[in-house]
């Protein structure tokens, strides 16, 4: 190795070990992942991708299952898809939405509500829902969804299990596993929750 060969070599070894070498911190920064679950376990970045473990203590709940329940009647089926590009009103609670969803019929819709650390309101919003159905058919299961390939409902179902409501199940194909099934799908409109 000669004289200019190690000098290229030491000045490429430098830009990229040095400590506070600024090029070699973009370079790190920009392909380090970002963490992608909080401390409690729940999912909070890239939310669409393959779920690859069980949301216990909630239990996952086959396409085949969820297709023999009536939504409404059967089981409480709670959508959990955020409301992309959709602004909730904090005085009425009502949204303004800026595409249509379809859902499963009979199924309601908590916007927001499967992320890791849901808005207080709507999350106390689904809880007292859920709550005032159980009141009136303590038994009634809870089936939780959203998409295919989305931890949102993963850890809505999770979280409501976690906190003590039993009878949570999560439905990992939701609505595509619904309407691949030949069901069909209806607009959907959230579930307005009043501000306290």
């Amino acid at each position: 190795m000669n004289t200019r060969h190690v000098a290229l070599f030491l000045a490429i070894f430098a830009a990229f070990q040095l400590p506070g070498n600024s090029k070699a911190q973009t370079t790190n920064s920009a392909t380090t992942p970002p963490e992608l679950f909080d401390a409690a376990g729940y999912r909070k970045a890239r939310y669409r991708a393959p779920v690859d473990r069980p949301p216990i203590p909630a239990v996952a709940i086959s396409a085949e299952e969820a297709l023999h329940l009536r939504p409404g009647v059967d089981a409480l089926f709670i959508d959990v898809l955020p409301a992309e590009g959709g602004v909730r009103d904090p005085l009425s609670g009502r949204w303004t939405l800026a595409a249509q969803h379809e859902t499963i019929p009979g199924a309601a819709w908590h916007p927001e509500t499967g992320r890791s650390h849901p808005d207080p309101a709507l999350w106390q919003g689904l809880r007292t829902a859920i709550s005032a159905e159980r009141a009136r058919h303590p038994s009634l299961p809870v089936v939780v969804f959203c998409r295919s390939d989305c931890w949102m409902s993963w850890n809505a179902a999770r979280r409501l299990a976690s906190e003590g409501f039993a009878q949570v199940y999560w439905f990992a194909e939701g609505i595509e596993g619904w309407n691949d099934a030949g069901r069909s799908l209806v607009k959907a409109e959230p579930v307005t929750i009043a501000p306290h």
